[in-house]
């Protein structure tokens, strides 16, 4: 029989018996795929492994019985839920409470981030007014500095304040909130004025002939083609506000008002009484918020809201 008359089947276990690709070529060797692209594969299996290890450490030492990080042969080698009991059951210790404030913490704060970041990235976008190009560079160079040069200086202002306002104060979650804001206003809305740059002009023409006003072009219109970009944000400024230890464990003095952050520091600070079971099982718990946001922001982030926002 030729191979004018086999069937496409038959062609490709021909070609293959013959050690042929589907195209008639000499079927490349191991080695001329590995150079080719197999060692991408390699690199994205040690990179994989890399990156999973520690947090099947942590999950490891949570689970274990020991209390300890080192003690252990091998991973879940015993399998045990007495640090997560452990965790709930020290009322000098609340971490239920710390969970709440770091939850309260977090979303107020991301939400804050990025409607404050959203009014200020459309203002320098679409309006043109004095010192708009003066406020872009101050914003740019507010991004050179991080925030931990200010520790003093904010610590400082919220003593202050406690004085006259004490709920805005130190050990208040409003005045942390505050501080957070301030932090992050100025390279959030930084990031979201390039985005917003590459929403379409035209779609605001269009809704002004229609008599539309700033607020309402914004709110009905601009918001929904920067999803992505908002979503973003408010990811970042919660896994920051969530995780940050330094300012946290300065401005929150009182127990009941702490986060997880500055809370499961006292599991392991004292040198004498350290349990590091009961620490990773805090770790364990603490990431669940996180990666919930994750998952539900993921189709937000992953869309691309302003493909065919204009016809032409």
């Amino acid at each position: 029989m030729s191979n004018s008359t086999l069937t496409p089947a038959g062609k490709g276990a021909a070609e293959r018996t013959a050690g042929t690709g589907p195209v008639g070529q000499p079927r490349k060797s191991f080695g001329h795929w590995f150079r080719d692209k197999g060692w991408r594969h390699l690199v994205g299996v040690v990179m994989g492994v890399f990156a999973l290890f520690p947090l099947a450490y942590v999950l490891s030492a949570a689970l274990s019985p020991t209390g300890t990080l080192v003690s252990a042969n091998g991973l879940f080698t015993t399998i045990a839920f007495d640090n997560f009991i452990d965790l709930f059951s020290d009322p000098q210790k609340p971490f239920a409470k710390w969970f709440m404030n770091t939850l309260v913490v977090g979303l107020i704060t991301s939400a804050g981030t990025v409607f404050l970041g959203a009014l200020a990235a459309y203002s320098f976008s679409r309006m043109r007014f004095t010192g708009r190009r003066f406020g872009l560079m101050s914003l740019m160079l507010l991004q050179m500095f991080p925030q931990m040069l200010g520790v003093v200086a904010i610590f400082l202002l919220l003593s202050g304040i406690s004085d006259v306002v004490p709920w805005l104060g130190l050990g208040s979650q409003t005045g942390l909130i505050m501080v957070y804001l301030g932090g992050a206003l100025g390279v959030n809305t930084y990031l979201m004025y390039g985005f917003f740059n590459t929403v379409p002009k035209s779609l605001d023409e269009a809704a002004r002939i229609d008599g539309a006003s700033h607020v309402q072009i914004f709110f009905t219109i601009i918001l929904r083609l920067v999803t992505p970009i908002l979503a973003i944000v408010g990811l970042l400024s919660f896994i920051t506000a969530t995780g940050e230890f330094l300012i946290a464990s300065i401005v929150l003095n009182d127990p009941d008002a702490q986060t997880l952050a500055v809370g499961l520091y006292s599991f392991v600070g004292d040198s004498q009484s350290r349990t590091w079971g009961v620490f990773a099982a805090g770790a364990v718990l603490a990431a669940l918020p996180v990666m919930a946001l994750f998952l539900f922001l993921q189709r937000f982030i992953s869309s691309g809201l302003t493909a065919g926002a204009v016809k032409g």
